[in-house]
């Protein structure tokens, strides 16, 4: 089945050859359905992203993504070059969703 994950990590990968790429669902923490593909967290790192400004590599992933982008309902990224990424690959953890039913 071709998942919206999957789609995501085809599209980076070819765009961005990236060193690290993970991808979680977070779906689960939210008030989704259970199975839901609608939050992501994206860690990238690639030699892409040197001397490129956060805005502009925020906007470079969701050009990549620019098919896919309308059945995400949220996306936080984490976009590193590889020197970055060696002095700091610590990522905080996403809080839970305050709307989330037990």
């Amino acid at each position: 089945m071709d998942t919206i994950e999957t789609r995501i990590q085809d599209l980076l990968l070819t765009k961005f050859n990236p060193t690290v790429l993970n991808i979680l669902n977070e779906s689960f923490m939210h008030n989704v359905p259970e199975g839901a593909e609608s939050h992501f967290k994206l860690v990238i790192v690639t030699d892409s992203f040197k001397d490129i400004s956060i805005i502009k590599r925020h906007k470079a992933i969701y050009s990549a993504l620019e098919d896919i982008i309308k059945s995400i309902h949220a996306l936080s990224i984490h976009p590193y070059d590889e020197q970055e990424y060696k002095r700091n690959p610590y990522i905080i953890d996403s809080p839970n969703c305050v709307n989330k039913k037990s």
